[in-house]
């Protein structure tokens, strides 16, 4: 059983790296299709960029589920399906909720630096560490000054995109 879980914690860690190289390198670094879809984020938080992916996600998942039952691949692999699906909440407060704890207080003001500061700084939403580990964090004074201006932001207001999309059929189309 203790074995189990950490192949699930292995892949929610996993997560946290895909989760970084989805933002910083696909939707900020290099032109790729992330880019547009994520500028427009940028642009309008209310918009939610990954809706397209919940489909192939979890038809992906129940697939394998299918084909390899609980294997160690796919406990792993629903490890990173959490981890994906703990960004989305997470990400949904940061923009839309009042945080509930100091833990998302950082997290929200880590994420609307990004938004707000440096857009080429916080990419984690989930996570700080590959920030840290690749230099991407804002650090010292520099969040520190910007600290209780990005706290005061107060939280949306208004509907995400999510059902315009899906009226439009882009959840529907992988």
């Amino acid at each position: 059983m203790v074995d189990l879980a950490a192949i699930f914690s292995a892949g929610v860690f996993a997560w946290t790296f895909a989760e970084y190289v989805i933002h910083a390198w696909l939707s900020h670094s290099f032109n790729t299709f992330a880019k547009p879809l994520h500028a427009v984020h940028h642009r309008d938080p209310h918009a939610v960029f990954t809706i397209r992916a919940w489909t192939p996600i979890a038809l992906s998942w129940i697939g394998g589920l299918a084909l390899f039952g609980w294997a160690s691949g796919m406990i792993f692999y629903s490890g990173m399906v959490a981890g994906f699906i703990l960004y989305e909440v997470i990400h949904y407060r940061v923009h839309f909720a009042v945080p509930r704890g100091r833990f998302e207080v950082y997290l929200r003001m880590r994420h609307l630096a990004h938004h707000f500061v440096d857009p080429a700084a916080c990419f984690g939403v989930t996570s700080a560490l590959w920030d840290w580990i690749f230099g991407s964090e804002i650090i010292g004074t520099e969040m520190k000054r910007s600290a209780e201006a990005l706290l005061a932001i107060p939280p949306l207001v208004g509907p995400t995109n999510v059902r315009r999309l899906a009226r439009l059929g882009f959840g529907a189309r992988w």
